[in-house]
This record gives C-alpha cells, sequence and structure tokens, in this order.
C-alpha cells in the first residue's frame, strides 16, 4: 500500500491479509507481521470512522435536528413561494 491511506484502501488491505493468513501457507514469522499490519490498520480504520462520525454529529447535531429543521424550513419556503 504506498501512498494511499484512504479508509477504501485499507480496508481492501485487511480483506488481502485476512486471505493471506487463511492460506495456510505462511511461517510464524510472516504472519505475526500481516497480524500486526492488519490490527494496524483497523486502528487507523477506526479512528477515521470516529472523526467521521464527530463530523457529521457536529454538522447535523447529535439527534439530526439540523436535518429536521431544514427540512421544515425548506417546506415552508416552498409553501410561501406557491401561494
Amino acid at each position: 500500500m504506498a501512498n494511499d491511506t484512504g479508509l477504501d484502501a485499507r480496508l481492501k488491505r485487511i480483506e488481502e491479509i485476512v486471505a493471506a493468513l487463511d492460506s495456510d501457507t505462511l511461517d510464524l514469522d510472516e504472519a505475526l507481521a500481516l497480524f500486526e499490519e492488519g490490527v494496524a490498520h483497523l486502528g487507523h480504520a477506526r479512528e477515521m470512522l470516529r472523526k467521521t462520525e464527530l463530523r457529521v454529529e457536529e454538522l447535523i447535531g447529535p439527534e439530526g435536528d439540523a436535518v429536521e429543521e431544514m427540512s421544515v424550513r425548506d417546506e415552508g419556503e416552498a409553501e410561501g413561494a406557491d401561494g
């Protein structure tokens, strides 16, 4: 995995690691190294998802208040434009 450290790339690499570990062709040291790499990718992916979740909550509020307010406001503006 060169410089591509996005979530999709990390998940793809984790899948590759799981497949390699399932293959039973690795010696113990190789398997442990891949396992460590997978755990690191998993930690980074979780952190990326956590930050994204916090950002979404920041934008819409923890209860989705901003989305509900926008929907009500948009409907009211549409009714005002018709009448």
